[in-house]
């Protein structure tokens, strides 16, 4: 059976190369079945013959264990030592073969790499890109400290609906800028197209190549229909923005996927760049906005911390780059559109086929997509 990517190229439909393969090689693995996730004890000796072929001497793991969160991969936290002496503690992240969201993992380790010596991102220390020795594809990095929101904040999963807590919300929103700001400063010829590939025969391929991407996760993995997503996408494809500036996009920037230090409210890392691509700047805006806190007022703010004006006219007073409402807008609709794919398809589909480590907390999120469905309808009155 062809999956909607295959069926878009032998149609001629405008889809990143690489994102291609990567959706082709998810939808093949659909027809396996359940997804046995290793324990730690069959893990380590398969984990320590691979730090032995990458030149640790006598390596040894203490304290291996697996590690909360990650609804997209495998997470297991190590202490790592060679020849009795400490080494540093690390992070193994493991694809399982299904995932809430389907990821390139040699994109995940060009992007880190490139951004470490101007970003606080885990240093990647190795990696396994086709999973043949680990069993799937993982990457190896240091352990950094923080935590993802206040200790007085419950907050819920995978960061949805997280409101920063007021004392917070100046510190964070401060350092959150200043490191988009960095980011999208970076050049986007970082790796001259070796991994990622540039979005430039048009102006508006950038928001094409995403458009295309996300239709097709939707046309492969929904279980129902939903009519609101056929009339988003046609809304969308109506009014594709022109991209003025490339710049590299991260794609997941929101609270819950950097780690910040209590006291200081300094943020220590910035987490999950899976999803990292050549891009317009307005997407990673469009992201922040459709992930919403609301203060005990009503008052929504961006990504839990600030207003969407607010985050708009910082944003530009920092970078000088102006932010073009009907741009952002289609960015917000794209966002919200991939959250209920992520949700009410992609997650329903790999709980279902159970083809992953998380299967309860994927059930969740797709209970999580109808809040996301009535976003949608809201944006699209307003459009």
């Amino acid at each position: 059976m062809k999956s909607s990517v295959a069926a878009a190229l032998a149609s001629g439909v405008d889809i990143e190369p690489s994102i291609q393969a990567m959706l082709q090689n998810n939808f093949s693995a659909r027809e396996k079945g359940v997804y046995e996730p290793r324990s730690p004890e069959q893990m380590a000796p398969i984990l320590l013959g691979f730090l032995a072929e990458e030149g640790v001497v006598a390596p040894q793991l203490e304290g291996f264990k697996r590690m909360g969160g990650g609804a997209s991969k495998e997470q297991f936290v190590f202490d790592l030592y060679s020849d009795d002496t400490f080494v540093r503690k690390c992070v193994l992240r493991m694809d399982p073969l299904e995932s809430a969201v389907v990821t390139d993992r040699a994109k995940e380790f060009g992007v880190m790499r490139a951004v470490a010596d101007k970003l606080p991102v885990p240093p990647v220390l190795w990696a396994d890109l086709t999973g043949e020795r680990l069993g799937r594809p993982a990457l190896i990095t240091g352990f950094i400290g923080g935590v993802t929101k206040p200790s007085d904040n419950a907050g819920n999963v995978s960061g949805l609906g997280t409101l920063i807590s007021e004392p917070f919300r100046e510190g964070l929103s401060k350092e959150f800028l200043k490191y988009l700001q960095i980011m999208h400063e970076i050049s986007p010829d970082f790796d001259d197209g070796q991994v990622f590939q540039t979005p430039d025969q048009d102006r508006f391929q950038a928001a094409r190549w995403q458009l295309n991407w996300w239709a097709s996760a939707w046309q492969d993995d929904a279980i129902e229909g939903v009519p609101i997503m056929g009339l988003a996408e046609r809304w969308m494809r109506d009014n594709l923005p022109e991209t003025s500036e490339l710049v590299i996009v991260h794609a997941d920037y929101r609270t819950g996927n950097y780690l910040f230090d209590e006291q200081s409210q300094k943020i220590t890392t910035i987490l999950d760049w899976e999803l990292a691509h050549i891009g317009d700047y307005h997407e990673d805006l469009g992201w922040i906005a459709c992930h919403q806190g609301k203060t005990s007022s009503g008052e929504v703010l961006a990504s839990g911390l600030m207003p969407l004006s607010e985050l708009c006219a910082r944003y530009t007073e920092m970078t000088g780059r102006a932010v073009d409402q009907k741009a952002l807008h289609f960015y917000q609709v794209l966002s919200v559109y991939k959250c209920v794919v992520i949700c009410l398809a992609t997650s329903a589909r790999t709980a279902g086929n159970k083809h992953s480590h998380q299967d309860i907390l994927l059930s969740w999120l797709t209970a999580a997509g109808y809040a996301f469905v009535d976003q949608l309808i809201c944006l699209l009155e307003e459009a």
